[in-house]
């Protein structure tokens, strides 16, 4: 996309993160820092600016623009709560689908859309599989976050889900271990991993993307 578009796509996400900041906030009961407007806000601006500069169609553009606001909330809500509300999640799962079936019926591009489907149930499966090994380091809202950016990821092609998987445990283990020598943390402690998730398949995105 244009640099113009770009611009307008990261300020355009930025607005509705923050707008939609105090319906967040009342959703999971929390003042947190985390959840000033400024925040998800900032975040949302990030992931906007990336979708645009990957998208090649506006239907992908769409796609990419709706999973930007809602990780720009999910990110900052996860920190503040450890949680991943499903009024946030499913929505915007429900959105890329749509987005994704609106891009392939376009550009005829089937094949394309049955990889994200394909990627996206096997992070479901992969993260409901871990929450099951570990459930009080992986929760429900993790798998269900899976799902959408294993579509994302698929999308991108299978690389793109592998290198994104692993980018996501390899930003976790960096921030704890950051955590922890700063003292802000301990071995005990539960972090949250949606944050991390995000991270890595923004990562996976852009290497392959960009690659």
């Amino acid at each position: 996309m244009p640099p113009g578009v770009v611009v307008g796509v990261a300020a355009a996400c930025a607005v509705v993160a923050w707008l939609l900041t105090p319906w967040a906030r009342r959703l999971v009961h929390s003042e947190s820092r985390w959840l000033r407007p400024w925040v998800p806000a900032a975040v949302a601006a990030l992931l906007g600016a990336g979708a645009a500069a990957v998208a090649q169609s506006w239907a992908e553009l769409l796609a990419f623009a709706a999973l930007a606001v809602a990780s720009g909330l999910l990110v900052p809500v996860d920190l503040a709560t450890y949680r991943l509300p499903d009024r946030i999640v499913l929505p915007a799962t429900a959105a890329v689908l749509v987005a994704f079936v609106l891009a392939a019926a376009v550009d005829a591009e089937w094949g394309r859309l049955l990889r994200a489907v394909l990627a996206g149930v096997a992070l479901l499966a992969l993260y409901f599989v871990l929450a099951l090994i570990s459930p009080t380091s992986m929760g429900l809202g993790d798998v269900k976050l899976s799902g959408v950016l294993g579509l994302v990821l698929g999308w991108f092609g299978w690389q793109a889900v592998v290198y994104g998987t692993l980018a996501a445990f390899l930003v976790f283990a960096l921030a704890a271990l950051v955590l922890l020598a700063l003292r802000r943390t301990s071995l005990r402690a539960d972090l949250p991993f949606g944050p991390a998730m995000i991270v890595g398949a923004a990562a996976g995105v852009a290497w392959v993307a960009l690659a």
